[in-house]
């Protein structure tokens, strides 16, 4: 069991980086506006149809997922850090610093992380900034509990009461016994925080508070979908709809995968 998930983890991965370089590496001119050509339907010079401009929407697509990508895992990534560092704080610090932190992060989580993010968002002027500071502030609060209760459980275990009985300070404990054991849970929890990042990312941009109009994300391409759904154009939000939710189920099913290669307890479900 854990070696086929192993040889999915890698073939998810190979998977998400073809579309994220592809992407990266489709030239600015395969985008251009060309109106001779604007709102075709679907065919084999255009796989995904035009849009209003006579962009190519597949192309746009790509570059879009690329961009929603790059801002995911930028976020999660920050988001990772202060979850582990946040849940550690809780863990080996004070009775009241816990119960603060505990509070703070029950506060957090019963807040909608969309509501949330847009207020966050709109308070810094909108754009890349203010939907990266949005997500990295909103998606921590469920690592950071994961990792509190393990350091927790950690703390009690006898090995760690032997290694301070023979003087060890807190740091090196922190460094040969805590972080080998926090290691897998923080890149599983990284892995599937990315999906949740790249849908609100999506979902934010699609209702204008994040990325400009003029960058080609998914979201953006959404929105500008439904002025022409009416008209029967509904090419422009199915093809890039499809695109970001088979992505999304790309990262979570590598998200799941990760977890029973690194995991030892779910190596054996």
């Amino acid at each position: 069991m854990r070696q086929k998930a192993f040889i999915l983890t890698v073939v998810l991965t190979l998977v998400i980086f073809a579309i994220y370089a592809a992407g990266i590496l489709i030239p600015q001119e395969a985008v251009a506006t060309d109106f001779v050509h604007s709102k075709q339907p679907p065919s084999w010079q255009h796989p995904f149809g035009t849009d209003n401009l006579g962009r190519d929407i597949l192309m746009r697509t790509l570059k879009g997922m690329s961009v929603s990508v790059t801002v995911g895992i930028t976020a999660s990534c920050i988001s990772a850090v202060i979850g582990i560092l946040v849940g550690i704080a809780a863990a080996a610090g004070s009775r009241f610093l816990d119960g603060v932190i505990s509070w703070l992060i029950d506060l957090m989580m019963s807040i909608p992380h969309t509501v949330f993010i847009i207020l966050i968002s709109f308070a810094m002027g909108r754009g890349l900034r203010g939907l990266l500071v949005g997500i990295a502030a909103t998606h921590w609060t469920s690592l950071a509990r994961l990792i509190r209760g393990e350091v927790m459980q950690l703390r009690s275990q006898h090995y760690i009461a032997v290694s301070r009985r023979m003087g060890k300070s807190g740091s090196w404990i922190m460094i040969h016994h805590l972080l080998p054991h926090l290691a897998p849970q923080f890149l599983a929890g990284l892995i599937l925080m990315f999906p949740h990042a790249i849908l609100h990312e999506a979902s934010i941009s699609f209702l204008g508070y994040g990325l400009p109009p003029e960058q080609p994300a998914v979201g953006v391409i959404l929105a500008e979908s439904m002025t022409y759904l009416s008209a029967g154009i509904w090419w422009m939000a199915v093809f890039p709809g499809i695109v970001l939710v088979l992505m999304v189920w790309l990262i979570d099913r590598l998200g799941e995968n990760l977890r029973r290669v690194i995991d030892p307890h779910s190596a054996q479900e």
